[in-house]
């Protein structure tokens, strides 16, 4: 059983909220780039929330059948990466978002209005 990677992207959102992720901001790379059809960006303000909020969504697409395909940066906590193929999540720590800037780098990518 696998979801739709819309259906998909609103459940890591709603995963990132449910553990107080911040500043959750999803960018739709549809027709920009082939690595994936979104980026959720989103950040902790210590390395066990950043923590917390990567296994929660890790946790949440296993349920429903999504595999994850990778899972990087969990021992330091200061960026996780959790791929799920359609779907790629980036869990900063508030310190190390603010200094890579993602968002900045895909400004190409339309930033997905979440309700």
């Amino acid at each position: 059983m696998s979801i739709s990677p819309d259906k998909l992207m609103a459940l890591v959102v709603e995963a990132a909220d449910d553990k107080k992720a911040m500043n959750v901001v999803t960018l739709d790379l549809q027709g920009i780039s082939l690595i994936a059809d979104y980026f959720v960006i989103c950040h902790g303000n210590s390395e066990t929330q950043v923590q917390a909020i990567a296994t929660e969504i890790r946790k949440r697409a296993e349920e429903k059948g999504t595999r994850v395909r990778g899972m990087e940066g969990m021992d330091t906590a200061r960026w996780v990466l959790v791929d799920l193929g359609d779907v790629v999540i980036h869990v900063f720590h508030r310190d190390d978002r603010e200094y890579y800037n993602i968002e900045r780098l895909w400004s190409d990518a339309k930033v997905v209005e979440q309700v």
